[in-house]
């Protein structure tokens, strides 16, 4: 109030001083100050720029509508952090908090942002801000327990170096620490030992400006010359490391008397990095830029002011207009809330050769209006970081290592989403990515590659001949034919014998035909199919199996008649005729040509391709068309053959010399058994193994029928000849 009322005694809403007119206020450094200052200021809307104050309430321009400041608020520096765990895509992080505004605030945002971006909190320990080595202890002893790598500092420095002591003692190393500032680590790189903490921290400075004519300036300073500067003294003993000749001064080892020749030209100064009179300087010139603008009659619609008597309600005007490049090209413009928008540089402290730490200048990141309003991170390609392990950190720090191409994420149960389980691609699914959610599905018409990242083309595949099980199959169907072949040359030459007449000469003959054709029948469920093969296999295969059985049928029940006509004019004496038994064939065949024919005309089969049978393969068979009209035929089939057992096996007391009602029993049940086998095995065979059983099935069935029928006539005939005589026959054996 004695400011802008110009005495000391104020009196408000007065100003009794003399002299150019005051037009802005640089400060306050602490925020605890700059708010009542700005709450004042701002009734008379007077120009308040701050340098160091971060809190965020002073953005409100409602509380605080003439405060301005060119440094970001917390919560814009919380925001830049957090933009920094996304770019180096750390994704497993812990955060230090302070239990005060400042770190609820930061804390709170930087929670809510990093797990909407995807990123995991392991913890987010509340530290006290006033000073307490216990609870500290507490927070440390809890750091010790989590895996996190990576470590979000909202905390002041005291508190910060607590906690890096208490790691200290417990020997805990590995951590990247990420703060709003470095003034954090240059202090507390001043602690003996704290380097082995440090190895690898990350911190946020403020885009330097040149300042024209400060080399100047700081090379003429001089105590002899501003002897009323309370500080130059002690500023000079600091850089020289000597002490001024006053009467009871006394010298420090290795610490001489100043002599007053010693010259800052060329002297680095201490704490080079992290001084902030540039950032002063920044206020300044902003204010400048507005008088200049102000006085240049460029704010004011053409308007001109007096230099010596203006409002500051209009250099107020001015201040939220200004906009401009410094000479290094730095864009200078306050936003809504006059917040000047910041450029940060990212800083590490790397080591030295020589074991010295350092603040390295690694990349920038700008939130200016170039860059529309976006925040943009530019880190350097040629960034040297400071060790091998060092750079091993800032990758590590995640829950689970990424999944790389050919895995996809499985989430632990009960873990945070970064904390999850590569699991491998199943067949037919890839991933062509790092740390895909799932695996994609390959096109039907190709597989997955073996190392689960791409997917290749199907080949065609169907049993052919050349493979070894389509060549032992191919081998035992014409094995099997030219043994029928042979059981019917035998029979053939045979043919009066008294075995090959007392068991149904032409049926046995049309038996052995039809078991040769079922036999080879096989072989056209061999090779690629065709629209010929698809059409003649399945229709072959019921009618020659049908004429088999129905032959077999033919003999069992001319056996049985035969033995159940015993007197003459017997109404069964019919049946005995030398016609009956190829109408029995013929009328039971017909039926199946007939349902061949309508499977035939209504849904035909036809090749087809099978991509979901074999994972890698494209499976080339023959689709079946109507499977009604398929299972009527095989159910017509399973009836002959169960009719055909049933005779037989009532029939199996007969006196028949040769037994034959009994070796058509044993045989029939060998087929029924086949075929009911079959029907399991077929639909839970795929691929290539469909055919497989289906050439399997058809092979085992004739060959059971073929040696339970036959193998011991011919065993009669041509190993026991003295057995193959009427008179054998008649005596019953």
């Amino acid at each position: 109030m004695g400011f802008l009322t110009g005495q000391e005694e104020p009196v408000p809403n007065y100003s009794c001083g003399f002299g150019p007119p005051k037009a802005a206020m640089v400060g306050e450094t602490r925020s605890t100050l700059s708010v009542p200052m700005a709450r004042l200021l701002g009734l008379y809307k007077f120009p308040q720029i701050s340098y160091a104050s971060t809190l965020p309430v002073l953005s409100d321009k409602t509380q605080f509508p003439s405060f301005f400041r060119t440094v970001a608020s917390d919560l814009t520096s919380s925001q830049v952090v957090i933009h920094l765990v996304l770019h180096f895509r750390w994704s497993w992080v812990g955060i230090l908090a302070q239990d005060d505004d400042f770190g609820q605030q930061s804390s709170s945002l930087a929670t809510q942002e990093l797990s909407q971006a995807g990123v995991c909190i392991e913890y987010n320990f509340q530290v006290p801000s006033q000073r307490s080595l216990k609870k500290t202890q507490l927070v440390v002893q809890k750091m010790q327990r989590c895996t996190a790598t990576v470590v979000l500092v909202f905390v002041n420095n005291s508190n910060f170096e607590l906690i890096l002591q208490g790691l200290l003692h417990l020997g805990i190393k590995g951590r990247v620490w990420v703060s709003l500032d470095t003034l954090h680590m240059t202090i507390a790189l001043s602690m003996p030992g704290i380097a082995q903490v440090l190895q690898s921290s990350f911190g946020l400075s403020y885009h330097r400006n040149k300042m024209p004519g400060l080399p100047e300036f700081l090379a003429g300073l001089h105590p002899s010359r501003t002897p009323e500067d309370m500080f130059i003294e002690g500023f000079w003993e600091a850089t020289f490391r000597c002490t001024w000749p006053h009467g009871n001064a006394t010298l420090a080892e290795g610490v001489g008397f100043c002599s007053g020749k010693e010259s800052l030209a060329g002297k680095k100064l201490p704490f080079q990095e992290v001084i902030k009179f540039d950032i002063t300087y920044t206020a300044v010139y902003n204010i400048a830029r507005a008088l200049h603008n102000l006085l240049a009659c460029e704010d004011q619609g053409g308007m001109c002011v007096d230099p010596g008597h203006f409002q500051p309600w209009q250099l107020l005007h001015s201040l939220r207009k200004v906009h401009f490049k410094t000479p290094d090209g730095r864009e200078i413009v306050f936003d809504a809330n006059g917040d000047l928008v910041p450029q940060f540089g990212i800083v590490q402290w790397q080591k030295t050769p020589g074991g010295v730490f350092q603040l390295a200048h690694i990349g920038k990141i700008d939130l200016g209006v170039s860059s529309g309003n976006r925040l943009s991170i530019h880190v350097k390609e040629n960034v040297q970081v400071s060790s091998l392990c060092s750079l091993l950190k800032i990758h590590s720090s995640v829950c689970s290592r990424s999944c790389s191409p050919g895995f996809s994420q499985a989430t632990r149960q009960g873990a945070p989403h970064c904390c999850f389980d590569c699991r491998p691609c199943p067949e037919g699914q890839f991933s062509d990515q790092t740390d895909m959610k799932r695996c994609l599905l390959c096109p039907e018409d190709q597989h997955s590659s073996p190392t689960r990242d791409s997917c290749l083309p199907k080949t065609e595949a169907f049993l052919t001949f050349d493979e070894p099980l389509g060549f032992s199959l191919a081998v035992l169907s014409l094995m099997l034919a030219g043994l029928a072949v042979l059981v019917l040359g035998i029979f053939w030459k045979h043919q009066d014998s008294p075995v090959v007449k007392a068991n149904n000469r032409p049926l046995s003959y049309l038996l052995l035909v039809s078991l040769s054709l079922c036999a080879l029948c096989a072989l056209l469920f061999l090779g690629q199919p065709t629209a010929a093969t698809c059409l003649l296999r399945q229709t072959i295969f019921f009618v020659v199996f049908t004429v088999a059985v129905s032959s077999i049928l033919a003999k069992t029940l001319t056996v049985v008649l035969a033995f159940r006509v015993t007197r003459p004019r017997d109404r069964f004496q019919v049946c005995l005729g030398p016609s009956a038994s190829p109408c029995v064939v013929l009328m039971s065949s017909l039926v199946q040509v007939i349902l061949c024919a309508v499977w035939l005309g209504t849904s035909p089969p036809f090749p087809g391709r099978d991509v979901a049978s074999e994972p890698r393969h494209i499976v080339i068979q023959c689709q079946e068309g109507s499977g009604v009209a398929l299972y009527c035929m095989l159910g017509y089939l399973g009836f002959l053959s169960m009719g055909t057992f049933c005779v037989a096996f009532l029939a199996r007391g007969l006196p028949d010399a040769f037994n034959e009602t009994q070796f058509i029993t044993f045989s029939m049940m060998l087929f029924c058994s086949v075929w009911i086998a079959f029907l399991p095995m077929y639909h839970s065979a795929r691929g290539k193994s469909m055919v497989a059983v289906e050439i399997f099935s058809i092979l085992s069935s004739t060959a059971g029928l073929l040696g339970g029928i036959f193998l011991p006539k011919c065993y009669i005939i041509l190993l026991k000849p003295e057995h193959n005589t009427v008179t054998w026959l008649r005596q019953g054996h």
